[in-house]
């Protein structure tokens, strides 16, 4: 989702400052543009940085004596960490 939104923010940035050529009295598009730009880069930039984040995965291993029967128990675990 956040790569999504880096790219469409990125997209209309670049409409806003090079693609139009209105003057509004109120509102300079072309640095409206630019700043969209500049904001759907970090978007990309932190979407790029979590999804390296999610791949991570961590391994846990346990390894235990059974009371009853003697015998030596190994249990291993991996998993990946929930990223939000």
């Amino acid at each position: 989702m956040s790569l999504g939104l880096g790219i469409i923010l990125f997209a209309i940035g670049a409409v806003l400052a090079f693609a139009l050529n209105i003057t509004v009295d109120w509102i300079n598009l072309q640095m409206v543009g630019y700043i969209l730009m500049a904001a759907g880069a970090v978007v990309i930039v932190l979407g790029i940085i979590l999804i390296a984040r999610r791949r991570r995965t961590v391994t846990t291993s346990h390894s235990a004596v059974d009371p009853a029967t003697g015998e030596r128990v190994r249990r291993d675990e991996t998993s990946a960490p929930d990223v939000y």
